[in-house]
């Protein structure tokens, strides 16, 4: 037998084997198994869901990404910086400038020259130094001149970004840009002086008679209400609203416009001695914001002095108040003094055309005193009833609650009375923004085929087109003129790239508003009109109630002649406004007459506070008071004594034996007798059913 094998030696150490290369690949294998493995042991619907997800991601990219490519990648491929397109007008209005003390009324300094170069030609042929060989100085001086060319042409007509939205083609401006800081705020002159152009054309005929219209009406106002809010032309008195001067503010941009120097410089003393915000009186948020903050944005605008952007931040600031509700819906009223805001004593709403048409003004406010809360709680409320539901094809009702900030009264659709201002005011912040709020032009553009799908419709038997009323389902051929500022709005829509279809329409409304004037016996157009839609033998298109037949003196039609005869440049839009200033001058222009005992007066004893707001169409003028001269017992015609003579064969109309006649001819008015001091300088007034002459039979 052989002895057993020695055991084998004990070795301290393990064995590993190192694979190259295969190790790695198989488990990179293994984590794609693994993570395959994972999916398939997922339900069904958790894989969907992923999916789902996924997809939606990718939508939402895609949609961002062609949304900024579309409206900020200019043609060229520039930077976004330079993809910015300059404003259409260069702004030369001087900047806000808060000064320390009043200017008074100390000299005006005329404006700075701006600086002009020692050598003629581009600037940048200025500052090259001359070659030294003359063939290369010749060389590139046409070069040069080459580039300046190209360079004044470009500046001439600088590229546009466009934008397509809904088949409008939008070309994006530089707008209106909100501060980031006060501080910011570019520097303020310390003076200002008069910026009227030294070569001015002399004024027209016409234009002599608007401005003659306006002076005849102003000096009224200076004489029986220099300081009030409105005058009564018959009493020759005055009546107060809110106690500040509407009249006053609201025609200082009128006068300086006119060129009325003297007149304006007195204005301007009365703001800077006179008005004061410091008062316990409630105000309405719209009609202050319109008429005295409007309005001295407007004087500063026009003169530069910083004394109306002063007091402008000052009752901006007072007006805050009504902005703080539960739904960030301004209440209607806010007291000035206190700071206390608060809704009408009978509801909790307010309507939706006064706390959609605050914008423009608060947000201008906001551009020239650098203060973000006037922009920042104005859009606010823009932005809440955007995002509103209860609209029908964008139109909204007329009332919002101020504690829910939900629509209220729902059914009611109208471009009248309390909704009006609402469309006007998303196209011109629009405009303001640089056109760069996609969503009010949005709200704009739904809103117009709205009206088109809804209220638009044709009266007989002439076709006119007239946009009337839909309450809960049902059509009313009801039209107020406050809907006559709608050819305006839509021409100038269209003049910003909007669909041209928009002025074919601003054109026939704008006739039916003429029309709204025409067809009435005095040539001036009653508060609400009614359309005929069904053809009947002898009836004309628009009838009128008899509690309608009365004129406010409203500026929507002249206004909108003005947009169309600065849009067309056709002369007719300037020759409606000029029949209509005519008829204002016959029927509403009292130049001397004293009331016997027992006579009413004549008219409304009430001027409204705009005295003119558009004079470059032959607005309107206001009613003045009677002159003293007069003798008892007798009444002078308008513009005393030149009114217009009535056809020979015009009977007198005859009144009850209740009633007396007042003024000559077919146009006289029946009216109540009148016992002094039941009334006051308020009254009625009575029609003759006689025969009466036509307004197109004695021009």
């Amino acid at each position: 037998m052989y002895p057993p094998a020695p055991p084998a030696p004990h070795r301290d150490f393990i064995s590993v084997t190192l694979s190259l290369g295969q190790g790695d690949d198989g488990s990179k294998a293994q984590r794609r198994r693994s993570c395959w493995r994972k999916w398939k042991q997922l339900s069904r619907l958790q894989r969907n869901v992923i999916l789902f997800i996924l997809a939606f991601l990718m939508l939402c990219g895609l949609l961002s990404y062609i949304s900024v490519a579309d409206q900020w990648k200019a043609p060229g491929g520039r930077s976004a910086r330079e993809q910015r397109a300059r404003p259409a007008n260069p702004p030369i209005l001087p900047a806000p400038q808060k000064a320390a003390a009043d200017p008074g009324d100390g000299p005006v300094r005329p404006p700075q020259r701006p600086q002009r170069h020692a050598r003629r030609g581009p600037p940048n042929l200025q500052i090259r130094a001359p070659d030294r060989d003359a063939q290369g100085r010749r060389q590139d001086g046409s070069r040069r001149r080459e580039g300046a060319v190209d360079e004044a042409h470009q500046q001439q007509n600088p590229p546009r970004t466009v934008v397509s939205w809904r088949g409008a083609v939008i070309e994006p401006e530089q707008g209106t840009e909100l501060p980031s800081r006060r501080a910011e705020a570019p520097s303020r002159p310390s003076s200002w002086g008069p910026r009227i152009l030294k070569h001015v054309a002399a004024p027209n005929e016409r234009q002599k008679a608007v401005i003659d219209a306006f002076r005849h009406a102003w000096a009224g106002y200076r004489k029986f209400a220099w300081g009030h809010d409105e005058l009564k032309p018959v009493s020759r008195s005055f009546s107060e609203w809110f106690g500040l001067g509407l009249t006053l503010i609201d025609s200082l941009d009128t006068l300086w416009i006119l060129g009325l120097k003297k007149e304006f410089g007195e204005a301007r003393r009365w703001v800077s001695r006179r008005l004061q915000f410091q008062k316990d009186v409630d105000v309405n948020l719209f009609e202050s914001t319109i008429r005295i903050l409007g309005g001295l944005l407007s004087a500063y605008h026009l003169s530069g002095d910083p004394l109306f952007l002063q007091r402008a931040e000052d009752f901006g600031n007072r007006l805050m108040p009504a902005f703080q509700t539960p739904s960030k819906i301004p209440y209607s009223d806010v007291n000035i003094g206190t700071g206390v805001a608060h809704p009408p004593w009978w509801t909790s709403d307010s309507t939706v055309a006064e706390v959609t048409s605050i914008q423009l003004e608060f947000r201008e406010l906001s551009r020239l005193t650098g203060v973000r809360k006037f922009q920042e709680a104005a859009e606010e409320v823009t932005r809440r009833v955007h995002a509103l539901s209860g609209k029908k094809d964008g139109l909204v009702p007329m009332f919002i609650n101020t504690h829910s900030g939900l629509f209220t009264h729902m059914g009611v659709f109208t471009l009248g009375a309390r909704a009006d201002s609402y469309y006007e005011y998303l196209l011109k912040q629009w405009i303001q923004g640089g056109k760069r709020d996609a969503w009010l032009l949005e709200d704009y553009l739904e809103a117009v085929a709205g009206i088109q799908r809804h209220l638009l419709r044709r009266s007989e038997p002439s076709k006119l087109a007239f946009v009337g009323e839909l309450a809960h389902g049902r059509f009313s051929a009801k039209m107020d003129h406050l809907v006559c500022f709608l050819p305006g709005t839509l021409a100038l829509g269209a003049h910003h790239g909007l669909p041209a279809a928009h002025m074919d329409l601003a054109r026939e409304l704008m006739d039916t508003c003429y029309q709204m004037n025409r067809q009435m016996e005095t040539g001036l157009s009653p508060e609400i009109v009614h359309f005929n839609l069904h053809a009947q033998e002898g009836q004309k298109d628009v009838q009128v109630k008899p509690a309608d037949r009365h004129n406010l003196l409203r500026p929507e039609t002249v206004e909108s002649l003005f947009y169309l005869h600065r849009l067309t440049g056709e002369r007719k839009y300037q020759d409606w406004g000029w029949e209509i200033l005519q008829s204002f001058n016959t029927y509403t222009r009292v130049s001397c007459a004293a009331l016997p005992p027992g006579v009413p007066p004549p008219a409304q004893s009430r001027g409204a506070s705009p005295l003119g707001r558009v004079p470059a169409v032959h607005t309107r003028t206001d009613q003045v008071p009677p002159g003293p001269s007069a003798r008892p017992g007798q009444l002078c015609a308008p513009w005393g004594g030149h009114g217009a003579p009535a056809p020979q064969d015009a009977a007198r109309p005859r009144c009850p034996p209740h009633r007396r006649s007042l003024g000559p001819g077919p146009a006289a008015w029946c009216v109540r007798q009148w016992v002094p001091g039941s009334s006051g300088d308020r009254h009625r007034l009575w029609r003759p059913r006689s025969p009466l002459v036509t307004r197109g039979n004695h021009k």
